[in-house]
Parts: C-alpha cells; structure tokens; sequence
C-alpha cells in the first residue's frame, strides 16, 4: 500500500471515531478525494471488519461499537513480550 492510502484511512478513521465525517461529500472534501473514491474506502473498511454505519440525524458515519483502525507493524520482540498484542488490534481507539 502506499503511504498515502495509508494516511486517508487513519484520516477516515479519526473522523469516524470522533463522529465529524459529515455527509459523504463533506468527508471526500476533509480527506481531499471524490465521494466517489470515499466508498471505496468507507467498503475497504468494512471488508476489514470495520462496523461503519452513517446516522442521519447526525450527518456522520460511526462505529456501531468503540474501536479504531491501527495499521501498523509489530516486530516479534513485541508481539513476544505480551501475550495480549493481538488485543491492541479490537479496541485501539
């Protein structure tokens, strides 16, 4: 993956955790993309695992439960040191 599909999905990320996504419009344009390009990242997500959803009265996707995306590598020392490295995974906000 490159860097910056990288930093759009921790950007989308935020935004979903904080409730400030807005419409799908207003997002494409906080993260610099088309709405277009932003289902595909709001489906990549979701193919993750992520549970997206987009409430209307709000204007503002959110997580149907707490949680976050990490994205990141964990070199074997670490992962050996704690049993519990896989649980950074499920509830990292």
């Amino acid at each position: 993956m490159q860097k910056e599909v990288i930093q759009r999905l921790q950007r989308i990320d935020h935004l979903i955790r904080i409730k400030g996504t807005g419409s799908p419009a207003q997002l494409a344009k906080r993260v610099g993309i088309s709405e277009r390009s932003i289902y595909g990242y709001l489906n990549l997500m979701k193919d993750l695992g992520a549970p997206i959803r987009f409430c209307h009265y709000r204007e503002s996707y959110y997580y149907d439960e707490e949680g976050g995306l990490i994205i990141s590598f964990f070199p074997k020392e670490e992962r050996a040191a704690g049993a519990n490295w896989q649980s950074n995974f499920s509830g990292a906000a």
